[in-house]
């Protein structure tokens, strides 16, 4: 199985600027089919911008040379794997990093633990998939009252009111996130608004300003973000001290102030942990209840499932693994929204797929959004459709690319749990209804998220 993390680096800089600032040398991806640099500085990264994402820039480049491709960031040969067959032959030996870390963490200026070894790596990265454990376990009663809380609003509301869900799930992962993870002190609304106003402020420019320059051409937007930053690292280390202080056990910032990581080291996860844990959860969560709006069969058979798991009953953790039509529903989201369609490794040691040498020092893309929506691994690519996954081979694949075992990052396993609370939650009471004549278009960026808001309407079931 393939050893890497599933978040998505589909705005080209996380590649680029991650990989240049920490492996700042490279030699030619010999052999491989692909483009030749359409400029000598920049390499194909006009073709990248004028294609409007990295994804379609890559459907793109498989079409065209297969599912082993070449292209250039800058001057460096980049290789695009595009198939199950050659994502299955790729070995990478390096087991200690997460690649979406490793390149958010560059990006934000982070630099403690990068260098400390294979050791001091793996024991960070225990610590951090174990912290969001314990947290699920300790606060599971938290995401069941968020989830009511939303459900009851959604309940009260005329069947035909149209809600937003773009607005509505990113409230709901905000809720969540900062909960379990920072504690307490996010149970006053007015903690979580401050905390969104930054959040959004860094999300949205990380990456941004290396593409185009704009960020380091606008003074106004520049000086924006680095006070969102450094605003949002306070409260960060606020919230640590406080909790060191309480003594207090049970959130996912606890569990990393009992461990010997300096005070930095935990800000830095923190960081990490609310910005990409908050945007998986929410576009999980849009997407899983978007298209259950579009199958009423897809509604009727998880209800039947809560009533045969669950009766009367709320979700528990403990039930979650007995829910697994629920857990196709929501692999079949990640599927079909192509939830985060690219990673990327770093090639160590020099390897081969098929007759390609890669060389030592390639960066190698997964390209996830390619392989997900292949015809030859899934029948019917574009069609939601959860009993896929009822075949051996679909979860096999699905396994094999990350998104599920062992592999599977903690942020989207801490989005599966919220949203399987949310998807359970509703559908027991409510069915889900399609807007006419709403196409939900994904925006593949970091994590892919609709283009426009979208909206539902809602009936009480009877």
């Amino acid at each position: 199985m393939l050893d890497f993390a599933i978040f998505a680096v589909t705005f080209v800089i996380i590649l680029v600027g991650a990989v240049l600032y920490l492996y700042p040398s490279s030699r030619r991806a010999s052999g491989v089919p692909g483009l030749y640099p359409t400029d000598e500085k920049d390499g194909n990264l006009q073709d990248i911008v004028n294609k409007g994402s990295l994804h379609e820039f890559l459907v793109g480049l498989h079409q065209e040379f297969g599912s082993v491709a070449s292209f250039w960031f800058g001057g460096r040969p980049v290789v695009s794997l595009g198939s199950v067959n050659h994502l299955q032959q790729h070995i990478n030996p390096n087991h200690t990093t997460d690649s979406f870390e490793t390149m958010l963490k560059s990006l934000l200026g982070y630099q403690s633990g990068m260098g400390g070894g294979a050791n001091e790596s793996v024991m960070r990265k225990k610590l951090y998939e174990s912290a969001i454990s314990n947290s699920l376990k300790n606060n599971f009663s938290t995401i069941l009252q968020v989830v009511e809380e939303l459900v009851g609003k959604w309940s009260s509301f005329p069947e035909a009111q149209h809600i937003p869900l773009c607005s509505h799930m990113l409230g709901l992962a905000l809720k969540t996130v900062t909960q379990l993870g920072l504690g307490e002190r996010f149970r006053d609304d007015a903690k979580v608004i401050s905390f969104r106003k930054n959040h959004d402020a860094i999300w949205s420019e990380v990456g941004k300003g290396y593409m185009d320059g704009s960020l380091e051409k606008s003074s106004s937007r520049k000086a924006h973000y680095e006070t969102a930053l450094s605003e949002m690292e306070s409260m960060l280390l606020s919230v640590a001290k406080e909790r060191k202080a309480q003594r207090k056990q049970s959130v996912f910032v606890d569990a990393l102030l009992q461990s010997s990581l300096t005070e930095r080291q935990i800000m830095e996860d923190c960081m990490v942990f609310t910005l990409a844990g908050c945007v998986i959860t929410a576009n999980l969560c849009i997407w899983a209840v978007h298209f259950l709006s579009t199958s009423e069969e897809a509604q009727d058979n998880l209800y039947q499932e809560l009533q045969d798991v669950l009766g009367s009953d709320p979700v528990s953790l403990d039930k979650i693994p007995h829910l697994r039509y629920c857990q196709q529903v929501l692999n079949e989201t990640v599927r079909t929204a192509k939830l985060t369609p690219v990673a990327a490794r770093l090639q160590e040691v020099e390897g081969k797929v098929d007759q390609h040498v890669i060389p030592k020092e390639t960066l190698v893309i997964y390209a996830l959004g390619v392989v997900l929506q292949d015809a030859d691994t899934w029948s019917a690519p574009y069609r939601f459709d959860p009993a896929r996954f009822e075949e051996d081979s679909a979860r096999k694949s699905f396994c094999l690319l990350g998104f599920s075992g062992n592999q599977t990052c903690p942020e989207l396993r801490f989005a599966y749990t919220v949203a399987t609370v949310l998807v359970s939650t509703l559908v027991r009471r409510l069915k889900l209804h399609q807007l006419q004549g709403q196409v939900a278009e994904v925006r593949s960026e970091l994590v892919s998220s609709p283009k426009e808001e979208t909206w539902i309407t809602v009936s009480r079931r009877s």
